[in-house]
């Protein structure tokens, strides 16, 4: 058995993309079966737990593979090979975001337990919670346009579901409808840049249609015929407003704070910290991959990126104006979330890899940061039973653990040195600097010191004005299951920070160099495409 395994140990890795996917899917369908069987919740809370504790594990494998071979994976659904069939392609880029995804899903599984004590009906939030990792998964694995269409709708439904779990808040129906609404809208755009795309080159993969764009032939698909620019076009258009909508940037950005806000503060973790980043993957992955250093769209390619440059720019000044002025501390931290995707946008659209590689680290610290402050927030919450700072007030200090873990979120979020998002903002301060346009640092001060007086005032309210005798009566305190994931992520946030140089070496830069690697991404594809008849 050992010598079978040894032998065959390049198919077991390669399986594992799909793995962790099934695995994740599995989970979710199998647990409605579990509660058939049981009506014991810690049985449903347990088995989502061991779920996504095992995806986690399988993507550590998966990231520390990648990385030590240096080359993406290739996973062939059915063993069909690509571009005839959907495969799944991981390089560092995405293998270390599959990392941050399900890292966070297992923190936040484990808060749940505590924090939806009080709600029925929690097999179904899990049922909906793991189908959310595997879309999530899904989207940031594949390598085919349609299966990213089918993911994203994965993910979508899940997290349409998720925002509406407490079905009788009136505010969360309303904000559920609202993201379920224009979602739909969003995806339809994409599945009409899908038929744009598949018109014009013939084919979904995503490194066929990479070397199309240089005039490299692939077998079966081989190379497009006629004037490219106009199809490719409009589904770069309609494609990358469609991410922009799943990014929540401006002025895509309008559903984020009510969504955000009503959901469960668990789901609250996931959406800001990884739901919108499937969009921002999604727009790298085009940026950079896909049409950069192509000829044939250059000037196409040139203007999407200064789009989502501007883009990045509004959500940015906009996010921080409207967060200083909240009284709702779940809005006030969901509008954070759009100035911080705005900042990685500006990253992106800056077409270089210092700005790629700022990006890169911001969208791995912002995911780290924000899900702490949602789950910070959250357990406040579950004890206050309010939403409004005012009536939070001093809350903070009969939760002094939970409470250092916001300040450290808080304050990274803020840009405060030496903690984890000051590196990345820093690294953008330098990709805007080597622009040569220095008066261009401003878009990134000027949000940061908004937000940091925003997050102060906030701070101050929570852990330094006196508490109210009601919350003394209530005998709030640090619950382990609410404050140990907490206090993991705050831990993250101060290694992310000070053992950045390392981090950045090691895992960082190489998976930016990934992301702008198009050469292999292709190469991994036509190494599997050349053994079609």
């Amino acid at each position: 058995m050992v010598e079978y395994i040894i032998q065959n140990y390049d198919i077991v890795t390669a399986s594992l993309p799909g793995l962790a996917v099934l695995i994740s899917a599995t989970g979710a369908f199998t647990l409605p079966l579990l509660q058939l069987i049981t009506k014991n919740r810690r049985a449903w809370e347990v088995y989502t737990a061991l779920f996504t504790f095992l995806v986690m594990c399988l993507t550590y494998k998966l990231m520390f593979k990648v990385f030590e071979v240096g080359k993406p994976l290739v996973y062939t659904f059915g063993g069909w090979p690509p571009p005839v069939g959907i495969v799944y392609e991981v390089d560092r880029f995405n293998g270390l975001l599959g990392v941050v995804v399900s890292s966070i899903m297992f923190l936040v599984a484990i808060y749940s337990i505590k924090y939806l004590e009080f709600d029925d009906g929690v097999q179904w939030y899990y049922t909906l919670f793991l189908g959310l990792e595997a879309g999530m998964l899904g989207c940031m694995y594949t390598g085919d346009f349609f299966n990213l269409f089918v993911m994203i709708e994965v993910t979508a439904v899940s997290a349409y579901a998720l925002v509406a779990f407490r079905r009788y808040d009136r505010i969360a129906i309303e904000a559920a409808m609202k993201y379920a609404i224009f979602g739909a809208l969003a995806t339809t755009m994409y599945f009409t840049a899908i038929i744009f795309a598949y018109g014009t080159l013939g084919t979904l993969n995503m490194a066929d249609m990479a070397l199309k764009f240089r005039n490299i032939e692939v077998p079966v698909t081989g190379l497009p015929f006629g004037i490219i620019h106009y199809g490719m076009a409009l589904f770069i258009v309609f494609a990358l407003w469609s991410f922009a909508f799943k990014a929540a940037l401006f002025p895509n950005h309008f559903w984020l704070p009510d969504a955000h806000a009503a959901a469960p503060s668990s789901i609250s973790a996931l959406l800001s910290g990884l739901v919108v980043k499937v969009g921002i993957y999604a727009i790298a992955r085009f940026l950079y991959t896909i049409f950069t250093a192509s000829e044939a769209i250059a000037s196409v390619h040139r203007l999407a990126s200064l789009a989502i440059f501007v883009m990045g720019v509004s959500s940015a000044f906009l996010g921080a104006i409207l967060m200083f002025i909240q009284k709702d501390i779940k809005r006030l931290i969901a509008y954070s979330t759009i100035l911080n995707i705005g900042y990685i946008a500006i990253g992106l659209g800056l077409g270089s890899a210092f700005g790629a590689l700022a990006a890169t680290y911001h969208i791995v610290n912002h995911a780290v940061a924000k899900a702490l402050l949602f789950m910070a927030v959250g357990a406040y919450i579950h004890y206050a039973g309010t939403r409004d700072i005012e009536k939070l007030s001093g809350i903070g200090r009969a939760m002094p653990i939970t409470t250092l873990a916001f300040i450290i979120g808080a304050f990274s979020l803020a840009g405060i040195p030496p903690l984890n998002a000051f590196i990345s903002k820093f690294l953008l301060y330098g990709a805007l600097i080597a622009t040569g346009v220095l008066p261009l640092v401003a878009i990134v001060i000027i949000p940061s010191v908004i937000a940091f007086l925003a997050y102060l005032k906030l701070v101050y309210t929570i852990f330094v004005k006196p508490m109210p005798e009601e919350y003394a009566k209530k005998k709030i305190k640090d619950h382990p299951l609410l404050t140990g994931p907490v206090v993991i992520l705050a831990i993250a946030c101060i290694l992310l920070g000070i053992g950045a140089p390392y981090i950045i070496n090691n895992y960082i830069w190489p998976a930016t160099q990934s992301l702008l690697d198009w050469p292999s991404y292709t190469e991994a594809m036509m190494q599997i495409a050349q053994k079609l008849p």
